[in-house]
C-alpha cells in the first residue's frame, strides 16, 4: 500500500473508531433549520482505501458489544469461580492487568467490589514514552461515561418540575437543533440526532486525508456554538422516536440546557450536585487540555502501516463536552453508580424509570445508561455505560443493589480496523466480570 493510501485508510479508521456507538440505522437528510450551518470539510469518497477502514466503519456498537460478550463467557463457568480463593481471585485480576500492557495498553487501572472482595490494580505508564508508573488512584478520561451523570442533573431537574421527559428542546434552546426532540429522546438515543463529533473536527482541518492534522485539531477549542453548527450539518440519523441512534451532540444539546436553566457552568452543577454527593473525590469536568498532576493520557495506535502511535495529552475536551469530558478513577466510578443505583442521587422511582431501557435494538439503553445480562445472576442485570476517547476506553457496571461493581480505564487505544493489533479487551473484563460473583 501506499504511503497515500495508508494516510486515508489510516485517518477512516481513526475517525470511525474513536467514535463509538456514531449511530444504528438509516441516515436521512437533516431538514431545513432556523439556525445557518457552516459547511463542514468532508473527504472524497476514496475508492482505494483498504477494506478493513470500511469495516470499521460499519462497527459503531464494537465497545458495547466486547463487554456484552465477556459477560456472556463470565456466565459460563459458575462451578469454577465458586471454587477460587480471594488470592487466587486477586492473582488473576493482576495477571490481566499486567497482560494488557504486555500486549501494547500504555496504562490500565481497574477495581472490583463485591461484599467479599475490593481490589484494585494498576500497571504500564502515566504517557507515551514516560515512566512514571501508573496507579491505582490516577484519573484518566471517562468519555461517555459522563453521559449518565449528565442523565442525573437532566432527572434532578425533572424532579424538581423545572422539566419533564416530554419538554421539547425546542421550548429550551429554540433553534439548538434542526428538529424539534423531547429530553426523553435525547436521553435514550431515540432522537435521531446525529453524532457530530466528526463533523466538528473535519470542520478543523485543511487537509482532511492529513492524520497529523488530524490529531493536531483534536487540541482545537470547540465553542457551543461550533457544536451547534455541527448538528445542522451532520446528516439526520432517524426520524426522531423511531429508533436507536446514539448521539454525542443530543447529550451536548441537553448540557447546554442545563447550563441554561440554571444559569450555571455545568462543571459547578457537576461537582454540586453529583461528584460531592457520591463521594467523588477525584473527578473533575475540565474545560481545558491541561491536566496538573499524576495524570493517565489518552494515547491512540494508528497501526505499523499506518502512522503508529500518537500522544492525545492535548486533547481539549471542549470537543465531547457534556457527552464525554469527565475524568475520573476507577473508584469515583464506582462511587457514582452506588450513589446512583441506591437513590442517593435522585429518588428510587427515578432511578427505576433511567434503568429501564427504551430500546432494545443492539443495546438495552434507558436513559443516560444501559443494561446487559448478569453474569452471576440469571435474569438478573448490572448497569452503566463504556466510553472510549481518541485514546482511552472506560467501563463502568454495578449490580442493581450497588453491592457488586466493577470499573477500569485504559489508555493506549487501538484505532485501527484489526482487533488484534494491540491487547484483547476480554483478557480483562472476563476475570472482572467472573470476580464480581
Amino acid at each position: 500500500m501506499s504511503a497515500h493510501r495508508r494516510v486515508r485508510a489510516a485517518l477512516s479508521v481513526v475517525v470511525a473508531g474513536a467514535l463509538p456507538l456514531t449511530g444504528a440505522g438509516m441516515a436521512t437528510t437533516a431538514s431545513a433549520t432556523a439556525v445557518p450551518a457552516t459547511p463542514a470539510v468532508t473527504a472524497e469518497p476514496d475508492e482505494s482505501a483498504a477494506p478493513s477502514a470500511a469495516a470499521a466503519i460499519d462497527d459503531p456498537l464494537a465497545l458495547t458489544r466486547q463487554v456484552r460478550d465477556a459477560a456472556d463467557q463470565a456466565a459460563s463457568a459458575p462451578a469454577a469461580r465458586a471454587l477460587t480463593t480471594d488470592a487466587g481471585i486477586r492473582r488473576e485480576l493482576d495477571r490481566a492487568v499486567a497482560g494488557l500492557v504486555d500486549d501494547g495498553a500504555v496504562a490500565v487501572t481497574a477495581r472490583v467490589e463485591t461484599p467479599d472482595i475490593t481490589w484494585s490494580g494498576a500497571d504500564g505508564v502515566r504517557e507515551l514514552d514516560g515512566h512514571a508508573r501508573a496507579r491505582t488512584s490516577d484519573p484518566f478520561r471517562v468519555a461517555s461515561n459522563t453521559k449518565p451523570m449528565i442523565a442525573t442533573l437532566v432527572m434532578q431537574e425533572i424532579e424538581k418540575g423545572t422539566w419533564t421527559l416530554d419538554t421539547s428542546v425546542e421550548d429550551v434552546l429554540p433553534g439548538a437543533l434542526p428538529r424539534d426532540v423531547t429530553i426523553e429522546q435525547l436521553l435514550s438515543h431515540t432522537s435521531g440526532a446525529p453524532t457530530a463529533s466528526e463533523y466538528l473536527i473535519l470542520d478543523k482541518m485543511q487537509d482532511p486525508t492529513d492524520i497529523d492534522e488530524y490529531f493536531a485539531v483534536l487540541g482545537e477549542h470547540y465553542s457551543d456554538g461550533d457544536h451547534v453548527r455541527a448538528a445542522h450539518t451532520a446528516p439526520w440519523m432517524l426520524e426522531p422516536g423511531t429508533g436507536f441512534s446514539y448521539s454525542n451532540a443530543g447529550f451536548v444539546t441537553l448540557g447546554m440546557m442545563l447550563e441554561k436553566v440554571n444559569r450555571t457552568d455545568l462543571d459547578e452543577l457537576l461537582e454540586e450536585r453529583v461528584f460531592e454527593p457520591a463521594g467523588m473525590r477525584r473527578s473533575d469536568y475540565p474545560e481545558s487540555p491541561q491536566k496538573r498532576g499524576p495524570f493517565l493520557h489518552d494515547a491512540a495506535y494508528t497501526g505499523a502501516d499506518g502512522a503508529g502511535w500518537y500522544s492525545v495529552e492535548h486533547f481539549d475536551p471542549t470537543l465531547f463536552r457534556a457527552a464525554g469530558a469527565v475524568t475520573s478513577t476507577t473508584k469515583d466510578l464506582a462511587a457514582f453508580n452506588e450513589a446512583l443505583v441506591t437513590g442517593k442521587l435522585v429518588e428510587p422511582e427515578t432511578v427505576t424509570d433511567m434503568l429501564t431501557p427504551r430500546s432494545a435494538e443492539g443495546i438495552e439503553y434507558g436513559l443516560g445508561t444501559y443494561r446487559l445480562p448478569d453474569p452471576c445472576v440469571p435474569g438478573e442485570y448490572l448497569y452503566g455505560h463504556d466510553g472510549a476517547s481518541f485514546g482511552a476506553l472506560s467501563v463502568n457496571f454495578t449490580s442493581l443493589d450497588g453491592e457488586r461493581q466493577l470499573s477500569f480505564g485504559v489508555t493506549g487505544r487501538n484505532v485501527t480496523a484489526d482487533p488484534e493489533a494491540l491487547y484483547d479487551l476480554s483478557d480483562l473484563l472476563v476475570p472482572m466480570f467472573e470476580a464480581t460473583c
